[in-house]
């Protein structure tokens, strides 16, 4: 008996299935697919630096956690919940979301702007840090070279609400597609800024500190993928940040570079890495649900084979790299 691989609705609800679990989203989804990629760590780092420039947003964290000295720990924390919820049990990712929401109901923090306290699980806040998150991940996975169409990437922004209620929101006020991603962008923009918690952000994330026999390891290795996770912002957060990165062309040519050199790994070696959600989610579903954004997981093609690869890039064209509207369909 073939297993369903519908993904639960971002609500909480879900179809009845048979079975092995297949979580939250499941292999008929394109977040099943995508979040497998190794420039998923890319992505996760550039959605800090977007992160960072809401004042609020990157002041809960300094003062509710030890950034300066565990930002790996806390990179790694959220690459495991990123994990489960991606491929996890229906049971683990709702437990890992459980708790996320225990802890932050617990904290809070000082507006550097007025001196005002504020919890750390203001929706406003939760919402700004899952689009942040949700955008950096697309625009990364997209521009690297995935060939999403349009409406793939529709689907991605709309399954991941399943995401943003494990964190405490109500999915129906988070946007559902790229449209309603890039508006939410343009409202919140007047609200950001670049402050001293930013600029903390920005130092360690070039320059973290290591044991002195790994620092040029960290030069060679560390510095040009938080180089590149930073070049692909939009325009307006480096003026922000105040420090100039390549054209935007320059950008897209060493995200694709990258992102070929990366995929060239054995996906099977990659995965084997702590915690392995992927393989443990192959090993409860079967062989057939191995992530790949090049095998169409249903009569309807999922994602592009690569002999398609042509047609997705008449699909969607890159402008500026400067925008959040960056990739849409030509007129």
């Amino acid at each position: 008996m073939r297993p369903s691989t519908e993904a639960a609705d971002p609500a909480g609800g879900s179809e009845p299935r048979t079975g092995p679990d297949p979580g939250l989203y499941g292999p008929g989804s394109v977040t099943w697919h995508c979040h497998g990629d190794p420039m998923m760590w890319i992505a996760g780092v550039r959605a800090l630096y977007l992160q960072a420039l809401h004042p609020r947003a990157v002041r809960g964290v300094m003062e509710n956690s030890d950034f300066a000295h565990d930002a790996w720990g806390r990179l790694l924390r959220t690459a495991d919940f990123v994990g489960t919820v991606s491929y996890g049990t229906t049971e683990a990712a709702e437990r890992a979301g459980a708790h996320v929401r225990k802890i932050h109901r617990t904290l809070s923090a000082t507006d550097p702007a007025t001196g005002e306290r504020f919890p750390v699980d203001d929706p406003e806040l939760l919402l700004w840090v899952h689009c942040a998150q949700i955008e950096s991940f697309l625009h990364i996975l997209r521009r690297s070279g995935i060939p999403l169409t349009p409406a793939q990437a529709d689907r991605y922004v709309d399954e991941n609400r399943v995401n943003a209620r494990l964190v405490g929101l109500d999915p129906s006020g988070v946007p559902a597609d790229t449209a309603a991603l890039a508006a939410y962008f343009e409202k919140v923009r007047p609200e950001l800024a670049a402050g001293a918690d930013a600029h903390d952000v920005d130092a360690f994330l070039r320059s973290p500190p290591v044991q002195p026999l790994l620092v040029p390891g960290r030069n060679l290795l560390w510095r040009p993928l938080a180089g590149l996770a930073y070049g692909s912002l939009p325009g307006w957060a480096h003026q922000l940040y105040g420090r100039p990165a390549p054209a935007p062309r320059v950008v897209t040519r060493r995200l694709r570079l990258t992102g070929r050199l990366l995929r060239s790994i054995p996906a099977g070696l990659r995965w084997q890495l702590p915690p392995g959600h992927i393989l443990k989610a192959m090993r409860r579903m079967g062989p057939g649900s191995r992530p790949s954004p090049y095998t169409p997981r249903s009569s309807a093609s999922i994602l592009d084979r690569p002999g398609r690869a042509r047609d997705a890039a008449r699909q969607t064209r890159h402008d500026n790299g400067g925008g959040f509207k960056t990739w849409r369909s030509p007129d």
